[in-house]
């Protein structure tokens, strides 16, 4: 969530407030040190975005929020010995068996907050055991104050819930996961 503002400068904080103001009324601008002051103080306050403007000077500060991907993890094959010298009784581990497997999982279309009901004091939209069809609404998840229905896509039953209610997703996160 970003946060865009004003915030007043209190005395000493950016420069003296005088010699700005008399600078300003002269043409003058910023100087380094004062922007620096500044863009500690719109850090200080949380701000995103901050914009000042008047007949001489316009002062625009954005700090961009990077969000940061880590990338696919690629499986490595196992080395493959050749015939003649591999043991002749190895005993292998067993793959781990993946739970949801053959599952189609509804995921988050966009950042928000998962809701599994229409309001607290109602019963969940689905829980396991549920039998969905395509135009099921399975949850809600909030985006700026819009609540968006997520409908299941897909006929089946839920055999998974992956989140809990009132926790904060992201985009493609699974949601549930629908057994055919």
């Amino acid at each position: 969530m970003s946060e865009t503002g004003s915030a007043k400068a209190e005395d000493g904080q950016v420069g003296e407030k005088k010699d700005t103001e008399k600078r300003a009324a002269d043409g003058q601008s910023f100087d380094m040190d004062e922007l620096q002051s500044l863009a500690a103080l719109v850090n200080e306050h949380g701000f995103t975005d901050f914009e000042f403007e008047n007949e001489n000077i316009r002062v625009k500060m954005s700090k961009a929020t990077a969000v940061v991907a880590a990338p696919p993890v690629m499986a490595v094959p196992p080395a493959v010995q050749p015939a003649a010298t591999a043991p002749a009784a190895v005993a292998t581990p067993e793959a781990p068996v993946d739970e949801d497997a053959g599952l189609f999982k509804i995921t988050s279309p966009i950042v928000g907050t998962f809701y599994r009901a229409p309001g607290p004091d109602k019963p969940p939209f689905v829980s396991e055991g549920s039998s969905v069809s395509a135009d099921s609404v399975v949850c809600i998840v909030e985006a700026m104050k819009l609540m968006n229905e997520i409908q299941a896509e897909t006929s089946g039953t839920i055999v998974k819930v992956y989140v809990e209610n009132g926790q904060p997703v992201e985009f493609g996160q699974p949601l549930f996961g629908v057994k055919s």
